[in-house]
């Protein structure tokens, strides 16, 4: 930060976790997915390998020419040039095709892809040669040998590890894959993710018309970005849709969830509150750790888990069956994530901890875009100037809303509040301020771009 940043004290707040510490947690409980699935290149794009991936062949697997243009021997052609002379075509070479080797005292007319001859040890473009009403080629300047041939295994040599296993696959990696020959990918199996949302005030778009809404009643927008945004990790998601506030339908909800689902994302519903149900029933099918996060938007989170089919998972805890638990943990457990409700805390914290987790449960290896940055997860950030003033010192690590304009600077949403959606909308990142600072206008401040954080 500039000189103009201006610091205020930062209080301890007793039960306030740092971004760093609930990360550090966080991907502690996290194992990347066992076992292994073979499904076709054309599928795997956002698809993590499960091994190394080694080339069976050279790439290319031949000299080829990079050019349009005639296969030649430099020294005859330089020899050629010095006496005046033009040089017969003595072949043909399009792609796909193997020529014999080159006549001496001649050209072959090669052409993009096509191996080159033997015989030849450059290849001149069309542009540099004049065809002659005899069908012979004048060179107008000596090639250097070696130019415009690509040469055997310049690429890829056989044996070569080409994609590392932890490698998240898009249209490059699936072309790589492709040009060794690969029908078929081993990869991860995808996270199978339940998400749903808890709160007697919430109605699904599309059952209740604007003018009809009841009092206090409002749309359930969290799980239309929670569901696209695990898709975008890569996710198998089952909507299960709102969940009532009462407590046998949460447990019955949260119970069958973890059957057949390696996590389970709740928006909602882990407070203390006596319509609050989430957290009591965490607690009575597994475990449950409620963290205050120093960060804002999004303080409240939660993580715990759920044992499966009445598997015990702790001591003094009760299975399926009613009966006490054995000491020890068992890996028959399905993850648990609990979201604020408020929308822009739900999106915000779902970027700064749910990604980096699924990625985690993924095994994505580290040092690719997609992957978390630094201790806090984040990506690597861009120095920009602010073309606003923040002059409100928080207590906590702030994520304000920002977009890039014409001049090359940020502005600042207006309205910061965790429950404005729009401000999301909006936004192309998120200005990352610490605790206790102010922003001055014209100060360079660190920009996180939306783009980096969605997967």
């Amino acid at each position: 930060m500039s000189d103009a940043v201006h610091e205020v004290p930062a209080p301890r707040r007793p039960g306030l976790m740092s971004l760093e510490q609930a990360l550090e947690q966080l991907l502690g409980a996290a194992r990347p997915l066992a076992g292994q699935q073979s499904v076709a290149t054309l599928e795997a794009d956002g698809r993590v390998l499960a091994q190394d991936i080694r080339s069976a062949l050279d790439v290319p697997g031949f000299d080829n020419s990079s050019m349009d243009g005639y296969a030649v021997n430099s020294a005859e052609v330089a020899a050629a040039i010095a006496a005046g002379r033009s040089l017969p075509v003595s072949q043909r070479i399009p792609a796909g095709h193997f020529g014999p080797a080159l006549q001496p005292g001649s050209v072959a007319r090669i052409f993009t892809g096509a191996p080159v001859p033997a015989g030849a040890d450059a290849v001149q473009m069309q542009e540099e040669a004049e065809v002659l009403a005899d069908g012979s080629v004048r060179l107008l300047q000596a090639p250097v040998a070696g130019q415009f041939i690509r040469r055997r295994g310049e690429d890829i040599r056989q044996g070569e590890v080409v994609l590392a296993a932890g490698t998240r696959l898009g249209p490059a990696e699936l072309g790589l894959a492709a040009s060794l020959g690969l029908a078929e990918l081993p990869l991860r199996p995808r996270p199978r993710v339940a998400l749903f949302s808890t709160g007697d005030e919430l109605v699904m778009p599309g059952e209740v018309a604007p003018e009809a809404m009841a009092p206090g009643a409002i749309y359930n927008s969290n799980r239309y970005f929670l569901a696209v945004l695990l898709k975008r990790l890569g996710c198998e998601v089952s909507d299960l849709g709102i969940v009532p506030d009462r407590r046998e339908a949460t447990l019955d909800a949260l119970r069958a969830a973890a059957e057949s689902h390696d996590l389970i994302v709740t928006s909602g519903g882990v407070s203390v509150g006596e319509e609050d149900h989430v957290k009591p029933a965490v607690q009575q099918l597994g475990g449950l750790d409620l963290w205050q996060i120093a960060i804002k938007p999004g303080k409240p989170f939660a993580h715990g888990w759920i044992a499966r089919s009445g598997k015990v998972t702790q001591a003094g805890q009760l299975d399926g069956s009613g009966q006490a638990g054995q000491t020890g943990e068992s890996a028959d457990r399905c993850h648990f994530v609990g979201l604020p409700g408020n929308p822009v805390s739900s999106f915000v914290t779902f970027l700064l901890l749910v990604r980096p987790f699924l990625l985690r449960l993924q095994g994505i290896s580290a040092g690719q875009g997609v992957t978390p940055g630094g201790a806090d997860g984040l990506p690597p950030a861009l120095a920009l100037p602010a073309h606003f003033d923040w002059p409100r010192a928080d207590r906590r690590r702030e994520f304000l809303r920002v977009r890039r304009n014409a001049a090359g600077g940020l502005d600042l949403f207006p309205n910061q509040s965790s429950g404005v959606l729009t401000s999301v909308a909006w936004c192309d990142g998120l200005v990352d301020l610490p605790a206790g600072r102010t922003i001055a206008r014209g100060e360079t401040v660190n920009f996180i771009p939306l783009a980096a954080l969605l997967g």
